[in-house]
């Protein structure tokens, strides 16, 4: 039996360790995520709970520092991206993955290293849509749309972090991934490890990730196999996730929030940092999404404009569309102002919209690229 046949009819052994998160809870969304009287009031309550959040987050201090790596660049969906918004003659676009390696030192003296968004963009291009997309793309015609920067080792050799010493690994979902090189496993792997279980290139690193989205990967429904490799967990040792339960605070100025929509367990990264507080997720692929009013993007901000639409999603997967939209304004109510255009927020998708020659009427309006900080 293949594994897509075994997919559809038995869940599979995910690890799920029954164990407490050490990180201090945080609990202002949790009414406002579950208020109710549908949708409507849950955004209400969304918009003020980010508010009060602002406030008690930058109180809590700024890590030691953040720094952006460029992994690859690829193509992408422009009805995914833009959703419902925007005008171009091609099916397109272009996004940059990115990684941040944030450091902070704990109340205790210990010094913490935290990977955001480490893809393994080797493996990761086995993820069923990925592969699907790379069949009809002869080898010539991907090149010109894919573009590798760097790897996460070779991003950590250049930032000095030895392997050693990272934490954390997180994602804001674990679409697409494939963590067996970074956290081990426990047995052989037919595909890269054959004759012995894989070695942790991070020896000392645990994944956190939303329990309810290790859950959901046990049992995906049919919308969500597209966009998943959870076979590739199986065999990952359990003391190496550590499964969240909602939002938390990691450390000083570091926070990972629930912002469930885009998938189950979606969380977003929150920085406190020298130019005030950033927000990180997939949420969005543009800053402009979050202030789509003053998007030069063709159709952007008509169609925002005409649906009376305040934020433009990115929806690969329409898991619950609402929640994402609501998720997606507490990341633009907790984001500052940015430093260099007042027009946009310090919203950093980890996933940016690129401009390319290829990709005509898709440039975005303005681009953060990195975030820099101590």
């Amino acid at each position: 039996m293949s594994i897509a046949e075994r997919l559809a009819t038995e869940p599979l052994a995910i690890p799920r360790p029954a164990t407490t998160a050490p990180f201090a809870r945080i609990d202002t969304f949790d009414k406002a995520l579950t208020a109710p009287g549908g949708f409507g009031p849950r955004l209400r309550a969304s918009r003020t709970a980010a508010l009060d959040f602002r406030g008690e987050f930058a109180a809590t201090g700024t890590p030691d520092s953040v720094r952006t790596h460029d992994l690859i660049s690829l193509p992408y969906p422009t009805g995914y991206g833009l959703f419902r918004a925007a005008i171009s003659p091609t099916p397109f676009l272009t996004i940059v993955n990115r990684m941040l390696i944030v450091r902070w030192t704990d109340t205790d003296g210990t010094r913490r290293t935290l990977l955001f968004e480490p893809s393994d963009h080797e493996l990761d291009s086995y993820t069923p849509y990925f592969a699907e997309l790379q069949r009809y793309t002869p080898g010539p015609l991907r090149n010109l749309f894919v573009h590798e920067y760097t790897d996460v080792l070779s991003a950590c050799r250049t930032a000095g972090i030895d392997p050693a010493e990272v934490d954390y690994l997180a994602f804001d979902h674990l679409h697409t991934q494939d963590v067996r090189r970074w956290l081990g496993t426990t047995r052989p792997q037919a595909d890269i490890s054959p004759n012995a279980p894989v070695a942790a290139a991070f020896p000392n690193a645990t994944l956190l990730a939303q329990r309810d989205e290790l859950e959901a990967m046990a049992d995906l429904h049919p919308f969500q196999r597209p966009w998943y490799q959870p076979a590739t967990f199986v065999d990952v040792p359990p003391e190496k996730i550590t499964p969240l339960d909602g939002s938390v605070l990691l450390g000083p100025g570091v926070a990972l929030l629930a912002t469930p929509g885009h998938a189950m367990g979606n969380q977003s990264l929150v920085l406190n940092t020298d130019t005030g507080i950033w927000a990180i997720s997939e949420n969005a692929i543009a800053a402009e999404c979050l202030t789509p009013e003053h998007s030069r993007i063709p159709g952007v901000s008509r169609a925002a404009r005409s649906w009376g639409h305040e934020v433009i999603l990115n929806a690969n997967t329409i898991e619950t569309t609402y929640e994402q939209y609501n998720s997606l304004v507490i990341e633009k109510t907790i984001a500052d102002v940015s430093q260099r255009d007042s027009r946009f927020r310090q919203f950093f998708p980890s996933s940016e919209l690129t401009g390319a020659r290829l990709n005509p009427g898709t440039t975005p309006t303005f681009t953060h690229r990195a975030i820099g900080h101590g």
